[in-house]
């Protein structure tokens, strides 16, 4: 006997979230500081905030969706550390590793900067 279900509804735009609903995301402080320096780059060369704003958010969207992304991603990056992986974003790295049940974002990269030289200096 077939059993019937009924679809699933949306939830509403303004409707609160369940904290179940939240990925477990952490930016540490350096990756923060990744992004203001890549805001304020990336305004200064095109001469437009809101640029800047919308391609620093476009970075916090990606790191958002993998952090609720189930499994272990990104590239295994033992050469810079044991637990850091990395993903590319347009022309930019990001790193993070996981720790717990936590997605923690580490720093986020230019791709053609010498990443090693940077993470020795860390």
């Amino acid at each position: 006997m077939p059993t019937s279900t009924a679809p699933l509804k949306p939830r509403p735009r303004n409707s609160p979230r369940q904290v179940s609903d939240l990925p477990r995301l952490r930016m540490l402080p350096s990756a923060k500081a990744d992004l203001v320096n890549i805001l304020e780059y990336i305004t200064r060369e095109s001469g437009n905030l809101i640029i800047g704003r919308q391609f620093v958010g476009a970075l916090r969207q990606r790191c958002r969706k993998l952090a609720a992304l189930p499994g272990t991603l990104g590239r295994a990056r033992p050469e810079l550390r044991s637990d850091i992986r990395s993903v590319a974003f347009k022309s930019y790295v990001i790193f993070f590793r996981y720790v717990d049940d936590t997605f923690e974002v580490v720093n986020i990269i230019e791709g053609h900067r010498d990443i090693e030289a940077l993470y020795k200096d860390l």
